[in-house]
């Protein structure tokens, strides 16, 4: 197997003859496409020249925004209507996986740049098919349960509720009116801490197997049901952070036929990821809501995206600035001139953090329930802030910061991903771009760089985040924008 220096000196030598190899699915089967004539063996696998060009793929991160990684098409060639019958193909939401290597070379030194699905084929002139691709990220657009209530519920086509992590003062959903049953969560609930009516505590029977409970005694017409308690667990165990909580909604939820396996997850990422993010967070699922759209934001919570590697692996990058780096990025692997400041980030003194959302706001509570209590039920929200009075004068900044909202549940960690993003935003943010040489390829994004230019203050260096890279792997032009 080829190591990453011997890929590297490849990349960058004069002599090499470079293939792109494309594996896509269909009806009809795997088609096995390819830039130059290549095949494997053994066991012999022929690869049919028929791709124009190479493959274009942008990606990029950003503090405030979700991740975005767009693939151009995989164009063929088609002047004498030989492949016209692949229109009749069924290609949507088909894998396909991209590597680039020499056609001297054995299959399995090819390096894999970009796995995804198709979305579709088309025409894209009278001598081309094409086939529009998208990222791994698309398989999780799929609801992350469309199990209804059924039975004898008022409402049986709600669904059933979906609680990650853990909840409170949530709204469960009335199954059975009957024998006052409701629903909390999925079968297999880890634990329901406590059921309450209109904010003062009730018994109940619990069958955390079936995600339910039932009232002991009846429930006054027009009452407010609310409860607390811990949700899914993955693999037998209660999970309530951040990356084991996207694991179980990756691999446990949506379409079974494109939910992730193991094999599609960075597992020593993760591992890395969840050590150092070990937070309880909790996030409550009544209504129709996306895989992807829950999962970004359990991310978003500690400031962290999902990013598919060039393999098309999971991983959680969380946007923060790196005190050092291993990878280092000289002029001599720049294109000459080419690098360039393209955003300035504005300056903010302080950062709000929402924490411990209540799920079921209650105002004026007429029980006699505690004062205080009856403040914390009307509050949708507690919050902290964490501010630089320093920053403040010099800036001139008097605004009320913006609430961001998380799925934190305790204060202290609210207060230390305030303090977290304080220290980003607190002072002004350059992003270079420029084109790089083929040794950076290799360089995912989300890495931590050491950026080194006669321009822009960076003779001595400046360590920085690889927040987006435009690669295109037939020509091998990259272009990188790293943020310091």
């Amino acid at each position: 197997m080829m190591t990453d220096p011997q890929f590297a000196a490849w990349l960058a030598s004069s002599d090499a003859i470079r293939c792109m190899l494309f594996e896509v699915g269909s009806s009809a089967g795997t088609r096995y496409l390819s830039t130059l004539a290549y095949r494997n063996a053994p066991p012999e696998t022929p690869y049919q020249a028929v791709v124009a060009g190479g493959l274009r793929i942008t990606e990029s991160i950003a503090m405030d925004a979700d991740a975005s990684l767009s693939a151009g098409d995989i164009e063929i060639h088609n002047a004498d209507g030989a492949r016209d019958a692949w229109l009749d193909d069924v290609w949507t939401n088909q894998p396909v996986a991209a590597f680039l290597g020499d056609i001297r070379w054995p299959r399995e030194d090819f390096r894999q740049v970009f796995a995804g699905v198709v979305i579709d084929i088309g025409c894209k002139s009278r001598d081309r098919l094409n086939l529009r691709l998208a990222n791994q990220m698309e398989r999780l657009n799929s609801p992350v349960t469309d199990t209804k209530i059924g039975g004898n519920a008022p409402s049986p086509d709600s669904l059933v509720p979906v609680l990650l992590g853990e909840g409170h003062n949530i709204e469960p959903v009335l199954t059975n009116p009957n024998t006052l049953e409701y629903a909390f969560g999925l079968p297999g609930a880890e634990e329901l801490k406590e059921v309450r009516v209109d904010g003062k505590p009730r018994a109940v029977t619990t069958s955390l197997a079936a995600g339910r409970f039932t009232f002991s005694a009846n429930v006054m017409d027009g009452a407010q049901v609310t409860c607390s308690a811990q949700g899914v667990k993955l693999g037998g165990a209660y999970v309530n952070t951040v990356a084991k909580l996207v694991e179980y909604l990756v691999t446990q939820c949506g379409k079974a036929a494109t939910r992730f396996t193991a094999a599609d997850l960075d597992a020593a990422q993760l591992a890395a990821f969840n050590t150092a993010n070990p937070q309880p967070v909790g996030l409550y699922l009544r209504e129709r809501t996306n895989v992807l759209v829950a999962a970004q934001q359990l991310a978003a919570s500690v400031g962290a995206q999902l990013v598919p590697s060039m393999a098309g692996k999971l991983r959680l990058i969380q946007f923060a600035m790196p005190s050092s780096a291993g990878i280092e990025i000289p002029p001599a692997q720049q294109i000459d001139r080419s690098i360039q400041i393209v955003k300035r980030s504005e300056v903010a003194a302080a950062v709000k953090i929402g924490y411990c959302r209540n799920w079921t706001v209650q105002e004026n509570m007429q029980t006699s329930v505690w004062p205080a209590h009856k403040a914390l039920y009307a509050q949708e929200w507690l919050t902290v802030t964490a501010e630089d009075a320093a920053v403040k004068a010099a800036y001139k900044l008097d605004a009320e910061p913006v609430q961001v909202d998380t799925c934190l549940l305790r204060k202290t960690d609210a207060e230390a991903e305030a303090a977290r993003r304080l220290a980003i935003v607190k002072q002004p943010r350059t992003t270079y771009r420029f084109e790089a040489a083929p040794a950076q390829l290799l360089t995912e994004l989300g890495a931590a760089v050491r950026l080194y230019s006669n321009r822009f203050g960076l003779a001595a260096s400046k360590v920085g985040l690889v927040t987006s890279r435009s690669v295109d792997w037939g020509t091998l032009r990259i272009t990188m924008e790293v943020t310091v």
